[in-house]
C-alpha cells in the first residue's frame, strides 16, 4: 500500500505558505496610503511653514517702521532701519511667492486662511505690474472657494488706487500731507460702502477703521465731501 501522508503534508505546507504571502502583501498594500498621507502631510506642514516664515519677516519690520514713523517721523534713523529690512525681506519674500503661484493658487487645505493672507499681503506690497498680473488667479481663486472674497476686493480696491480710481470698498488708506493726517481713499457711493462690504464677509468701515493699529474715525459725511472733490479734480485734468 502507497503512503499517501507525505504528499498531504507537503499540500499543506504549501498552503500556508501561500497564505502568509497573501498575508504579508495584504498588509504592505494597507501601509502605502499610510505612507503616502504622511508624505502629503508632510508637504502641507511644510508649505505653511515657509508661509508663516513669510509672514514673519514681512509682518514685523513694517509693524516697526510704522511704530517709528509715528514716533520719530520718516527721517528719523529708527524709521529708515526697519524701512530697508523691510525692504531686503520683501524683495526675497516676493520671490518666494512667485514660485509658490508659479502652478496655480495653492488648496486652502494645504495652507490655510492665514496662508492666503500672507501671499495676498506680499501681493499688495509689490509693484501695480504685479498686482495686475495676479489679479487673474485671484479672481479664480476666489471663484473656485479657495480664497477669500474680501482678499480679493482689497487687492482690486489697491489697483483703483493704483491707477488713481475710486475704491469700491474702502479698504485703502492714504497720507494726506496737507492735514499730516492718514485717511480713507475717496471711495465710490460711499453711502453705500457698508452694505457692499457686508455682501462679501466685511465689518462697517466704522468698524473697520476703529480696529486698525493706528485706529481712525469714520465720518460718512466727510467722506462724501471727499469723493465730489476727487471727481471733480479728475474732471478739471480730463
Amino acid at each position: 500500500m502507497v503512503n499517501k501522508t507525505p504528499n498531504k503534508s507537503i499540500k499543506e505546507s504549501l498552503i500556508i505558505v501561500i497564505f502568509l504571502v497573501a498575508v504579508l502583501t495584504a498588509c504592505g498594500r494597507k501601509n502605502e496610503p499610510k505612507k503616502q498621507a504622511q508624505s502629503e502631510n508632510s508637504a502641507t506642514i511644510d508649505l505653511a511653514a515657509v508661509l508663516d516664515t513669510i509672514w514673519e519677516t514681512e509682518q514685523v519690520p513694517i509693524r516697526k517702521r510704522d511704530s517709528a514713523f509715528h514716533a520719530f517721523g520718516d527721517e528719523s534713523d529708527e524709521y529708515k532701519k526697519y524701512q530697508t529690512l523691510y525692504k531686503k525681506n520683501h524683495s526675497a519674500n516676493e520671490q518666494k511667492i512667485a514660485e509658490i503661484l508659479k502652478n496655480g493658487w495653492p488648496r486652502i487645505e494645504e495652507i490655510g486662511e492665514q496662508g492666503n493672507l500672507t501671499i495676498c499681503n506680499v501681493l499688495q506690497h509689490s509693484s501695480p505690474e504685479t498686482r495686475l498680473k495676479y489679479l487673474p488667479l485671484m479672481r479664480q481663486a476666489t471663484k473656485n472657494k479657495q480664497l477669500s472674497p474680501w482678499l480679493l476686493a482689497r487687492t482690486e480696491d489697491r489697483i483703483a488706487t493704483d491707477r488713481g480710481e475710486l475704491q469700491i470698498y474702502g479698504g485703502q488708506i492714504k497720507y494726506y500731507p496737507e492735514t499730516n493726517t492718514f485717511d480713507v481713499w475717496p471711495i465710490f457711493d460711499p453711502e453705500n460702502v457698508d452694505k457692499r462690504r457686508a455682501e462679501i464677509g466685511l465689518e462697517p468701515m466704522a468698524q473697520f477703521l476703529k480696529n486698525r493699529r493706528v485706529p481712525l474715525v469714520w465720518n460718512l459725511k466727510d467722506q462724501i465731501k471727499r469723493t465730489v472733490a476727487f471727481e471733480s479734480e479728475k474732471t478739471k485734468k480730463q
